[in-house]
């Protein structure tokens, strides 16, 4: 069946997995990507699919409802996989209002554009709505996971504005019937994620042999999934989910912060030939973060009982992969911190 699906925010490190998979995989579908290239997206992210035929890159603000109209009018869109976000909690501790804009009113002006769009005919159509585990607050010690039905208590201006748009990806379910799912997922980790984030950011540090700034006493506790399994999940949901159900996508791998950078400094290490222990001293105790929740693991049992989904890799061997991908990528690394990626585009769309 061919099918026009929107992908938000497709140039970033999760869409770009999820953009890839999608036209490799259903070469029937016309893949429309829609992204701002804000900081965090970046073409070079899908270089080896840009001159594919059944791809389109669009740039665009998901905020802007006469140009996501558009979009929906053009390309005759059917389908929406909603990336585009702020994510990242120390940006949002600085600016919450850029975070409530996107996250929240980009969502909204979707919701809007699509329901016009459709106009009710809701048969074959489907608003693919992808949050965060953040949105749940945080856990004790004590074994206890999130659940679907674990009730929303966000603590950073990031997991708030989170949550309200998974409020109104629900609100126009229940009000006008559009046919939604939403998902939430644990921490991502893998190849093209911007190095902002925890472990592409160490990674580079320890290449550098600069200071590895770990939060507090590194306590805190993180449930990770390799980005392609989560990219696998979203196409499942995507296609097998159930309409108006939540799913919570998680990696079944919680790694406390600091025994995880033991195993980040340990492989770049031995990948770069340095004798064991040599970045050890790089490892740096920083006051902690603002609202900094102590633990965050996802029960994706529902996802595994229902749809059969359930990750591929073990975790000593996804970070073995992304570790080599970054030593491998260095030109990719280097243009993302020297900013020279952002004056590419910005020369490239200036007159457009």
């Amino acid at each position: 069946m061919k099918r026009n699906i929107l992908i938000t925010g497709g140039a970033g490190f999760i869409g770009s997995h999820v953009v890839r998979l999608f036209v490799n995989k259903y070469p029937e579908y016309r893949i429309i990507n829609l992204d701002k290239l804000t900081y965090a997206g970046n073409l070079a992210n899908l270089r080896d699919i840009e001159h594919a035929p059944n791809y389109t890159f669009v740039r665009a603000d998901i905020c802007d409802l006469e140009t996501i109209r558009e979009v929906f009018r053009r390309y005759e869109i059917d389908g929406v996989i909603h990336l585009a976000a702020e994510s990242h909690v120390d940006r949002s501790i600085k600016d919450p209002f850029t975070f409530a804009r996107t996250n929240v009113m980009g969502t909204l002006t979707l919701l809007q554009a699509a329901k016009e769009y459709w106009n009710e005919a809701w048969e074959g159509k489907r608003f693919y709505h992808i949050s965060t585990d953040e949105v749940y607050g945080a856990l004790e010690f004590d074994g206890s996971l999130f659940t679907e039905e674990t009730r929303y208590n966000p603590h950073s201006p990031y997991s708030a504005a989170k949550a309200s748009s998974d409020h109104f990806v629900r609100a126009y379910h229940d009000t006008y019937g559009m046919p939604t799912i939403v998902t939430n997922c644990s921490n991502n980790y893998g190849p093209y994620q911007f190095p902002e984030k925890l472990i592409p950011l160490f990674i580079n540090n320890i290449r550098h042999s600069r200071p590895l700034p770990v939060y507090g006493t590194g306590e805190n506790v993180r449930d990770w999934l390799y980005v392609e399994d989560h990219a696998r999940a979203i196409d499942l949901i995507f296609h097998r989910g159930k309409i108006a159900e939540t799913y919570n996508i998680g990696g079944f791998n919680e790694w406390k912060n600091i025994d995880l950078i033991r195993v980040i400094v340990k492989t770049v290490d031995r990948l770069l030939g340095n004798p064991e222990g040599t970045s050890d001293k790089l490892i740096t105790f920083v006051t902690d973060r603002a609202g900094h929740d102590l633990r965050y693991a996802i029960d994706a049992s529902k996802l595994k009982r229902e749809l059969g989904w359930e990750p591929s890799l073990q975790f000593e061997e996804g970070i073995e992969k992304t570790v080599r991908w970054y030593l491998e990528n260095q030109e990719w690394m280097d243009q993302i911190t020297s900013g020279e990626y952002e004056k590419y585009y910005d020369s490239m769309y200036k007159n457009r």
